[in-house]
């Protein structure tokens, strides 16, 4: 009996150990490409495009270490509690991905219930999370501004109108101050004669008006009064009324600004073309883009060239500069022309600089369809000159 355990005691020393699985450890690799994985469905689920996702995810490397289930709450909030489309939640969050921060929500969400009598849309909500987000400002300061507006005699309905219409106003330095910042504004608006009701009319027409530093649209009215040129261009100026032309005047300098001219270079561009006031923003923009982009100059040269700020993108600037491009790849351009020359040169002026050049190249070759396009773009040319 003693020798039968001792073998059985040796049997069981010698036999090998129960297979115990080792645990798997996914590398940090792995684990980034998971979370990218998932954190792609989810947004995808409300409406992200999925061309756009790498983009957006490797330059918010922070959503990858939050939580997912706190993001996936924090839309649901956005959808459902703020009621926000989901194509207008794809474009707070690509604007400002910040917003998916779950506490910021709930804050503002406590903080919009207490606003119920201002019939808060999704609009303002979206406008305000994002500004509020990107200037770090509770529902506090909104409160705050609230109560500046009201205390200005604006309606609710004027109040929402002029908060989704420039959201900024929240952002304000000195908007606890309604004597520091408002107050001598609307009263330079009176001194300058106009009424309570227009201006209560153009702030809820364009709420921008609010951001003006005070002295500014006086300036601006002083340029008008000053300007001289043609009078059909002056009254077309002026159609929509005194108000509007001078913030239409602060637009476009600021415009201007924005592409590193100084604000006496800006107004005196506009001083200098009182057109380009006639023309939006976004033509403006374009014309800048190419002058710069395209053509090679820097943004000062429409300082000294203002009239090219004046004339029509389509009609004249393009076919002008394709000619010449096209002159100067057959060698037939000769002279160097500038900026000033291409806006200024006149029919007369095209035919004795360049008679062989321009007028050989005006006759196609047989079946090209590149020539074709090319005398094209000559007659537009020719008709812009004339």
């Amino acid at each position: 009996m003693v020798r039968s355990t001792a073998t059985l005691h040796h049997l069981t020393a010698s036999a090998p150990a129960p297979f115990k699985p080792k645990p798997r450890f996914l590398s940090s690799n792995q684990s980034l490409y998971r979370k990218q994985i998932s954190l792609s469905t989810l947004l995808q689920r409300y409406g992200f495009p999925p061309s756009r996702l790498h983009t957006f995810l490797s330059r918010n490397h922070f959503l990858l270490n939050s939580n997912l289930h706190d993001t996936e709450k924090s839309l649901v909030m956005l959808t459902s509690s703020f009621k926000i489309p989901h194509k207008s939640v794809v474009s707070l969050i690509s604007d400002c991905p910040g917003v998916l921060d779950l506490d910021f929500l709930k804050r503002w969400e406590f903080g919009f219930s207490k606003f119920a009598d201002l019939g808060v849309s999704s609009l303002l909500i979206k406008t305000v999370l994002e500004h509020s987000k990107k200037f770090q400002i509770g529902p506090d300061r909104f409160n705050e501004t609230l109560k500046v507006l009201r205390g200005l005699g604006f309606s609710e309905s004027t109040t929402r109108r002029v908060l989704e219409g420039f959201p900024g106003v929240i952002a304000l330095k000195e908007w606890f101050g309604i004597e520091n910042r408002l107050m001598p504004l609307l009263n330079e608006f009176k001194d300058l004669g106009f009424s309570e009701d227009l201006v209560r009319k153009e702030i809820i027409r364009e709420p921008r008006i609010l951001s003006m530093e005070v002295g500014e649209l006086s300036r601006c009215l002083d340029l008008i009064r000053s300007l001289k040129c043609r009078e059909p261009i002056k009254l077309k100026i002026l159609s929509e009324g005194t108000f509007r032309a001078g913030f239409k005047v602060k637009l476009r300098v600021d415009c201007l600004c924005k592409h590193q001219l100084i604000h006496r270079e800006a107004l005196k561009i506009l001083w200098k073309e009182p057109r380009v006031i006639l023309y939006e923003i976004d033509d403006i923009e374009k014309k800048i883009d190419f002058v710069v982009k395209t053509m090679g100059f820097s943004v000062g040269c429409l300082v000294d060239v203002p009239e090219y700020l004046g004339v029509n993108f389509e009609k004249q600037i393009v076919p002008r500069y394709k000619v010449l491009e096209y002159l100067r790849a057959k060698g037939g351009l000769g002279d160097e022309v500038g900026l000033k020359a291409m806006i200024n040169l006149s029919d007369v002026q095209v035919k004795k600089q360049h008679p062989t050049g321009l007028w050989k190249l005006l006759k196609p070759q047989q079946r090209d369809p590149n020539s074709v396009e090319d005398v094209k773009n000559m007659k537009s040319f020719m008709e812009g000159l004339s």
